[in-house]
């Protein structure tokens, strides 16, 4: 139970997110709206790599989905136990080690730093379905869900953010640390460390499910890898699955060389520096004989 002093002490710590009732917006039409094209097209790319995602649940190792829903609960609480209640409405206190667990929750959660997600959200609060409130409930659903990210700040918003007291939070060192390094710890927290721990934990592929499912068969139409461009360029060349899986033993992993193949460039570097030799290739003669054996005479391998 709190005891009297706690309660003051809430009391005083929130009164500056109290819904201020006082504020009225400015008459008239409101400032066009401007639209951030960046936040866009990430938010885009985001929400598609999103959906192609859930396309390869079915062929995921079952570690790599534990870690999923590990990456997920993780994520969650840098937001809600971390970002919200936290540092937001200063609805307890933690210790410097789970400020830095939800610090790093909160980057790999993608949610800008935690400093201007407080800020968002006491303006949110205490200008509550105004203009000044940075989601605005009352601007319709996909603005107060996603939209609000994808355009200018209403000019109400910057004015009564920049009049909040955030004193407590700049004085917070895992905050500003955080705040200092955010696209640094938002990459290496949100993408990097997702991809890289299954893949070196247990192994998981960065790029076989698509180059299993999608693309034509040039080599070998008996077996189902096929030859995806658009892995290729995405995993630095892993994408000729179906050549890779008919000359397994060819270093380059494709008969083209260079070619949407940042993986052949750097082995053949590594060998013009004499870091790295006997590099095994297959003969043209051997490509062209396997085609016409095996392949789709109706695929297009260059």
């Amino acid at each position: 139970m709190s005891s009297g002093k706690d309660r003051k002490n809430k009391i005083a710590d929130t009164s500056d997110e109290a819904f201020d009732a006082t504020y009225k917006g400015k008459e008239g039409r409101r400032p066009r709206m401007q639209l951030v094209w960046r936040n866009i097209i990430l938010m885009s790319l985001l929400h598609i790599g999103a959906v192609y995602g859930f396309t390869l649940i079915p062929s995921a190792k079952t570690l790599t989905l534990i870690w999923t829903a590990l990456c997920y609960v993780f994520s969650g609480l840098g937001v809600t136990a971390g970002a919200h209640r936290l540092w937001s409405h200063r609805s307890y206190k933690a210790s410097f080690p789970l400020r830095v667990f939800l610090a790093l929750g909160n980057s790999m959660a993608s949610q800008n730093d935690i400093y201007e997600w407080a800020r968002d959200h006491r303006v949110h609060h205490k200008y509550s379905e105004t203009d000044a409130d940075p989601h605005n409930a009352t601007r319709g659903f996909f603005f107060a869900h996603v939209g609000w990210l994808l355009v200018r700040k209403h000019p109400d918003v910057k004015e009564k953010g920049q009049k909040l007291d955030m004193s407590d939070l700049e004085e917070d060192k895992v905050v500003m640390f955080q705040r200092r390094h955010s696209r640094l710890s938002l990459v290496v927290m949100c993408f990097v460390l997702p991809t890289l721990v299954p893949w070196w934990g247990w192994g998981e592929s960065l790029k076989v499910a698509a180059a299993h499912m999608w693309g034509n068969r040039p080599y070998d139409i008996s077996i189902n890898p096929r030859e995806n461009r658009l892995v290729s360029l995405s995993a630095l060349g892993e994408g000729f699955h179906n050549y890779h899986h008919t000359f397994p033993f060819d270093y380059g992993a494709s008969e083209f060389g260079w070619r949407l193949n940042l993986t052949t460039a750097f082995i053949d570097l590594m060998c013009f520096l004499g870091l790295a030799s006997d590099r095994k290739r297959v003969s043209k003669e051997m490509i062209l004989a396997r085609k016409q054996r095996t392949g789709n005479e109706n695929s297009k391998s260059d």
